[in-house]
């Protein structure tokens, strides 16, 4: 049984010149990293994020990077919508069934 008091999470992280640890386990001298600045982290990191969505999604929504644009209740699939309005802005769902398949949905807004 786990504690209420917890959480969970999964994540990306791209370092740079201004983590407090210049070395990965991909880059354990830290030479990609010292040259890296925080700005190209997040630019790699967005990309990745879209590529996500882009290359992976076979929903026509993939262009807009997944972007549904808004909708309310009684619009979507029951699952969909549910999981949509349990998650905060910026919060991605676990897997959702649907009838149209199985997803992971961020909420934008």
């Amino acid at each position: 049984m786990s504690n209420s008091n917890q959480v969970r999470a999964s994540h990306i992280l791209i370092k740079h010149q201004g983590s407090r640890r210049k070395a990965s386990w991909e880059d354990p001298e830290g030479r990609i990293i010292m040259n890296t600045t925080r700005d190209t982290a997040v630019s790699q990191l967005k990309t990745v994020r879209d590529d996500l969505t882009s290359r992976y999604s076979d929903c026509s929504s993939a262009k807009r990077g997944g972007d549904l644009g808004p909708f309310g209740r009684g619009q979507m699939q029951k699952p969909f919508e549910e999981a949509t309005y349990a998650l905060k802005v910026g919060e991605f769902s676990d897997i959702v069934d649907t009838d149209s398949g199985v997803r992971i949905i961020m909420r934008t807004g």
